[in-house]
């Protein structure tokens, strides 16, 4: 299953300066902070790991859903769909919001 290479490569831009790893995963790649999931892309559209307490209002905007590959879907994580991380704003917004949960969560 292929993925959107450029988004990844537009995420691994904004991730510059900041100490990552990428990680094949969800047939997609997926960028950890501190050993944790920030962020990633599947298919077409972007991963977002997110606080649990914003997750509701997150889900609001625009071009946004519930990430869900097993018929459940995963608090925390929301799926942008290419629209709403068409921009250069909206795409470092995205990331900031996994990269600031990512390090609230312990040390893997």
């Amino acid at each position: 299953m292929t993925y959107d290479l450029k988004l990844a490569e537009r995420i691994r831009g904004q991730l510059k300066g900041k100490h990552f790893v990428e990680k094949k995963m969800f047939g997609g790649t997926g960028y950890m902070v501190n050993g944790n999931l920030a962020c990633g892309v599947h298919k077409d559209d972007m991963i977002v790991r997110v606080s649990p307490e914003k997750h509701a209002a997150l889900l609001k905007r625009a071009h946004v859903r519930p990430f869900d590959l097993a018929g459940r879907p995963m608090k925390g994580w929301l799926i942008v769909e290419s629209q709403g991380c068409k921009t250069d704003k909206q795409l470092s917004a995205w990331v900031n919001e996994g990269v600031t949960f990512a390090l609230t969560l312990p040390y893997k």
